[in-house]
C-alpha cells in the first residue's frame, strides 16, 4: 500500500509517500468495529500486521499565500502531485495520514476522516492556533482534490490521553478547565509511542510490561513517563512551551516572572509569547540552538555554551529522576529524536547526573555513531539506556495502512490516481 503522509502548515506542506507492506488477512482489533472516539488505543494495535520502512518519494512545498509561492494548499497539492506522480511512475497511492497536532480530550486514537472529524479539528483550535487550522486545510484540500482517497489523522496529543487526572490538571480554578480545557495534554505523543514500541521490539518484552522514560529531544522536546506501555506522565502541558529547556524554548519558568516582566517592559501577551517560544532556552542562555555548535564550545571551555547545556541536562535530568518514581520504577530510559539519537555529549551529560538511579554509561558504546537501536549503558548498569531512532512518519503511514485495511475487510475500498 502507497501511503501519502501529510504535515501541513499555515504557509508550507511537508510530504513523504511511503511504502506500506500489509498483511491483508491480518486480524486486527479494527476489523470488527472501528474504535471508539474516546477509547484507547497506540499505534502498536492500530499497525498489526504493517510495515512501512520504504520511502518513495518526499518533499516541502514552502511559502503558501506569499509572493511567488502556491496560492492555497489546493494549488500546492498540485504542486505535490505532480512532483509525487514523476517518482511513483504510474502507482497510485491508496491512502493519506495526516499529523494532527491537537487531539484535545476527544480524540485518543488515529481515526478515519470524515467532515465530523474536520469539524472537531476546526473547534480545537483555540488549543492549537498556529497548527490546528492549517491541519485541517490541508485534510479539505485533499478532500476536495481527491474525494475518493481514505484520509486518516494521528494526533500528537492522543498517546497522553491515558494520564490520571492528577497528572494532567492545574492547581487552578475549576472555571479555568471546565470553560477553556486549561489542563496538561502533552505533545510528540506520535514519537513517543512508536519509540516505545521499538524499545519493547529490541528488549523483547511485551508492552504491558514496559515500565520506562522516553526522552524526546530535539529543538522542541520533552520527556514521557510510561508505565505499562502507556503515558502515564510528561513534560510538555498545555503548550508546547512546558518542561524542559529547548532549543528556543524556556521550558519551566515561575509564572510570576512572567507577569513582572509584562509589567516591567511593557510587554504585551504576544510579545511575552514571542520571547518565551522564539528567543529563550538554548538561543538564549548559549547564542545559538544549535547543539552541535554549543557541545563544540563547550569542549572548547566557552562557558555560556555549557552553562546552557548544563542547564537542558540538569533539568532533564530532574524529569526523569521523578518519572522514575512516578512509573514505580524505570527499568529502561530511551533517548530518540535529533540530539537524543546524535550527540553522545549531551547524553553523557545528562546520565552522570543519574548515578543515584544505579545508571553507568559504556563510553565507548555511547561514542559509537549508528542509525539502529543500540544499548548504551554499562553493564552493571541498574536501568538500560537505550537510544532509539525515532520515525514519525513512518508511524503515521503504518496506523494510516493498518486503518484502511480494516475498512477494507468490511468493505470495498479503492485507490485514487493522483491528477
Amino acid at each position: 500500500m502507497l501511503v501519502l503522509v501529510i504535515n501541513s502548515g499555515s504557509s508550507s506542506i511537508k510530504y513523504q509517500v511511503r511504502e506500506v507492506s500489509t498483511s491483508e488477512e491480518n486480524t486486527d482489533p479494527y476489523t470488527s468495529s472501528m474504535p471508539a472516539i474516546n477509547e484507547r488505543i497506540t499505534l502498536e494495535r492500530a499497525t498489526l500486521g504493517v510495515e512501512g520502512d520504504q520511502v518513495l518519494a518526499k518533499g516541502l512545498i514552502e511559502n503558501i499565500g506569499e509572493p511567488g509561492g502556491a496560492k492555497d494548499h489546493t494549488e500546492a497539492l498540485e504542486r505535490m502531485s505532480e512532483e509525487i506522480d514523476a517518482a511513483l511512475d504510474g502507482r497510485e497511492i491508496d491512502a493519506v495520514g495526516h499529523r494532527v497536532v491537537h487531539g484535545g480530550e476527544r480524540f485518543s486514537a488515529p481515526v478515519i476522516v470524515n467532515n465530523e472529524i474536520v469539524r472537531a479539528i476546526e473547534r480545537l483550535a483555540p488549543l492549537a492556533p498556529l497548527h490546528n487550522p492549517a491541519n485541517a486545510m490541508g485534510i479539505r484540500a485533499i478532500q476536495r482534490k481527491w474525494p475518493h482517497l481514505p484520509q486518516v489523522v494521528v494526533f500528537d496529543t492522543a498517546f497522553h490521553r491515558s494520564m490520571p487526572e492528577y497528572a494532567w490538571r492545574y492547581a487552578l480554578p475549576d472555571e479555568f478547565y471546565r470553560m477553556h480545557g486549561i489542563r496538561k495534554y502533552g505533545f510528540h505523543g506520535t514519537s513517543h509511542d512508536y519509540v516505545t514500541q521499538k524499545a519493547c521490539e529490541h528488549l523483547g518484552v511485551e508492552r504491558s510490561s514496559f515500565d520506562g522514560i522516553i526522552a524526546h529531544l530535539g529543538n522542541g522536546a520533552s520527556v514521557t513517563a510510561i508505565r505499562g506501555g502507556e503515558s502515564i506522565d510528561t513534560s510538555m502541558g498545555y503548550t508546547p512551551l512546558a518542561g524542559l529547556v529547548m532549543g528556543t524554548r524556556s521550558g519551566d519558568v515561575d509564572p510570576s516572572v512572567l507577569t513582572s516582566l509584562m509589567q516591567r517592559q511593557g510587554m504585551d501577551p504576544e510579545e511575552m509569547a514571542r520571547t518565551l517560544n522564539s528567543e529563550s532556552g538554548l538561543k538564549a542562555i548559549g547564542g545559538t540552538n544549535d547543539m552541535r555548535e554549543l557541545s563544540i564550545r563547550a569542549v572548547n571551555g566557552d562557558e555560556s555554551a555549557q552553562l546552557a547545556l548544563d542547564m537542558a541536562a540538569y533539568r532533564l535530568a530532574l524529569y526523569i529522576g521523578g518519572y522514575h518514581v512516578a512509573v514505580g520504577g524505570a527499568k529502561t530510559l530511551v533517548f530518540t529524536a535529533g540530539i537524543g539519537e546524535n550527540s553522545a555529549y549531551f547524553r553523557e551529560l545528562v546520565l552522570q547526573r543519574l548515578g543515584a538511579l544505579g545508571i553507568t554509561l559504556d563510553e565507548h558504546a555511547n561514542a559509537r555513531r549508528s542509525s539502529e537501536t543500540r544499548v548504551i549503558s554499562g553493564e552493571d548498569s541498574a536501568i538500560t539506556v537505550l537510544v532509539v531512532p525515532t520515525d514519525e512518519e513512518r508511524a503515521i503511514a503504518e496506523a494510516t495502512a493498518g486503518l484502511v485495511v480494516a475498512r477494507r475487510q468490511r468493505g470495498p475500498a479503492g485507490s485514487t490516481r493522483l491528477q
